[in-house]
This record gives structure tokens, C-alpha cells and sequence, in this order.
């Protein structure tokens, strides 16, 4: 076990800040990041797919030099996330297919990232999916499942499946990683609330699933839920709460997250603008004790943030101050980045 242990360990150094504590345990430091990259499609046509939009025909006119550039303003995003070092875990919501995530990986400016990814296979109508790119030197996967959810209504569409992929980091120890893209508001926020919460329910199993295999869970929820910390869907269903202050009496068994004491005290803290409202709608939960202070993997609320930097921002011009600057303003082409800004947090991890 040793000797490709120790070749592991060397593979990290190019890629993450790798500290020698005084005692021979090592200290790795490594960022997750969840975003939402707006519309992610390819220019061909997916005859099982309502994707007919993305076409360079289509009213958006989207085309090959659009694509592109989407893909390297996706994975510039993705290096300003990672800080000091690439993100060891990316979670993405609105990629359409394989095609694009090949293409994100290999072609853009990420290519030398060495990233794989794991993404569902929805039956959401529009085609999109939601993926976790990985640095196979720290996390190696050991399961993958998709669920899907349950329609509250026989005759509802269809919505993206929850991602589940289970894997090693260099402690040997597994991290649970879900990534989740609940549906939208359309029709209104109470109307569509029953379609949220069903997610939240589908996924809230997955979690009490993983807590009854593993003797001490490490969980991690990533997505865009289109709801707040303070919804139904999250306080309620998935129990999600802000950490507690001695946060050694975090429970193990319950999901806590990390950027909810900032959306309540915080004026205009989100990831998404609504109306001139600042919204957090991604999120970053964590089972408990994830944020234990003698765990040797953990994280904590000041490590977790949203990334606004000012390449990723606009002008707000109806609204004033500043809005994501997104990919289409309607059916009007800026050129920008997502209409979402990624969420981060970092861990250190003790081994």
C-alpha cells in the first residue's frame, strides 16, 4: 500500500498545496466549487431533445464561435474558483450532453487540468444533465447513481436527475459527493414548490441511504436549488441549518450549510440576481462532522463563499449595481459567462 500511496501523493503536488506538518502528517488544502454555467449546449441537434434553440439557425444563433467561447469563459471560471490551485471537485448544473463535457475538458482552456467527469443522463425535456468534474489524483470514484425524482403529478415534465458519485480521497476514507438541480420557479415560486420539494425528498433518501452504510459520513451537496437556505425544501425537508458556534457539537447525522448565516445577515450576499434582488440559490451543505475541528477532513463557513469576481459581473442597468454577466440577456447575445456565480468552500484534510 505504501509505494502507490506514496506515488499518489507526488501527483497531488502539481495540482494542490501539499504542507509537511512537523509530526509526518501531511496537510492538503483543496477547493469544491458548484456552478450553474447557463445553458451549456453543443450546435448539433438531439432528435430525443427539445434543444432546437441552440442551433445556428435558431433565433439564438448559436454557433461554433459562440460554443467555444462559452467553453473557455466556463473554464476560466473554473481556474479563478480554484484560488491558488484548480478545484479538486467541480459540481455543474445545465450541461447538455457527453459532447460538451469532452469538450470543456479537453478543448478549452482546461485541458491541462487533467479533469474527468461523471454526469447523469436526464429525461428532462430540454436535455440538460448536471455533472461532477474530478482530479483524479485526490478523488477516486468508487460508485456512481443517478436518481431520478418522482413527479408530483402523473402528467408533469420531467426533471434533471440527482448525481451520487462516491469516492477515495488520499486518507482512504470515502467522501459522499450529490450534485442536485432542482426545478425552476416557473409559474411562480409557491405554484412550482411542490416540484422542489419532491427533489428535496429524493435527495434527503440518498443521504439517509449513505448515513446508514457509512459508520461516520462525510456528505457533500452541491446544485442549484432554486430556492433559499430558508425555503421548505431546504430547512425543513433536507434539514439543512447554519453551523452551530462550538462547532465540535456539530451532529454527524445532520446536514448543515455552509453559506446560510451569510444569505440571513448579509444585504446583498447571493449567487443569482432576481428583480434587483441578490438570491442564494446554489448551495454547499455538509453532514456535521465535515466540521469538527478534530476531523481530519473538514471545512468551516469562512472557508465558503460566492465567487463575484469583477470579470464575472455587469452592470445592472435596470436595477443598478451589479448582475452576473450571463451568456443571453433573453434572446439578446452578451457573450458573458453564466447568469449564475459559482459557490465555493476548502478543506484541509489531515493524513
Amino acid at each position: 500500500m505504501r509505494l502507490p500511496f506514496l506515488i499518489f501523493c507526488i501527483f497531488l503536488t502539481g495540482h494542490f498545496r501539499l504542507l509537511h506538518a512537523q509530526e509526518g502528517t501531511d496537510t492538503l488544502r483543496f477547493r469544491i466549487v458548484s456552478y450553474n454555467v447557463e445553458n451549456l449546449f453543443d450546435c448539433q441537434h438531439d432528435s430525443l431533445k427539445d434543444d432546437l434553440e441552440y442551433l445556428p439557425d435558431a433565433t439564438r444563433h448559436w454557433n461554433r464561435t459562440r460554443y467555444k467561447r462559452k467553453l473557455d469563459n466556463v473554464a476560466r471560471t473554473i481556474i479563478a474558483a480554484g484560488g491558488w490551485q484548480l478545484p479538486a471537485l467541480v459540481a455543474l448544473c445545465e450541461v447538455e450532453n457527453d459532447s460538451v463535457l469532452r469538450d470543456l475538458t479537453r478543448y478549452s482552456a482546461l485541458r491541462e487540468a487533467g479533469y474527468r467527469y461523471i454526469m447523469t443522463h436526464s429525461e428532462d425535456l430540454r436535455g440538460i444533465n448536471v455533472a461532477l468534474l474530478y482530479q483524479r489524483g485526490l478523488f477516486k470514484p468508487l460508485s456512481v447513481h443517478s436518481f431520478k425524482v418522482e413527479k408530483p403529478r402523473k402528467h408533469d415534465r420531467p426533471t434533471r436527475d440527482i448525481l451520487h458519485v462516491a469516492g477515495l480521497l488520499p486518507d482512504l476514507d470515502t467522501l459522499d459527493v450529490l450534485v442536485a438541480h432542482f426545478p425552476s420557479r416557473y409559474g411562480g415560486a409557491k405554484h412550482s414548490e411542490p416540484y422542489r420539494l419532491a427533489a428535496a425528498r429524493r435527495l434527503k433518501v440518498a443521504v439517509d441511504s449513505i448515513a446508514l452504510q457509512r459508520q461516520q459520513p462525510r456528505i457533500v451537496i452541491m446544485g442549484d436549488f432554486n430556492d433559499t437556505p430558508r425555503s421548505k425544501a431546504v430547512r425543513e425537508v433536507l434539514g439543512a441549518d447554519i453551523p452551530p458556534a462550538d462547532l465540535n457539537t456539530a451532529d454527524e447525522h445532520k446536514l448543515y450549510h455552509l453559506l446560510a448565516r451569510r444569505e440571513r445577515i448579509e444585504k446583498h450576499f447571493g449567487s443569482y440576481k432576481y428583480q434587483g434582488q441578490w438570491e442564494l440559490i446554489d448551495h454547499l451543505l455538509v453532514s456535521g462532522n465535515l466540521l469538527r475541528t478534530d476531523s481530519n477532513l473538514r471545512t468551516s463557513e469562512a472557508r465558503s463563499g460566492v465567487l463575484s469576481l469583477p470579470f464575472l459581473l455587469a452592470k445592472d442597468k435596470k436595477y443598478g449595481g451589479k448582475q452576473p454577466f450571463r451568456t443571453y440577456q433573453g434572446m439578446k447575445y452578451l457573450g458573458g459567462y453564466s447568469d449564475h456565480l459559482p459557490v465555493y468552500a476548502e478543506f484541509i484534510l489531515l493524513y
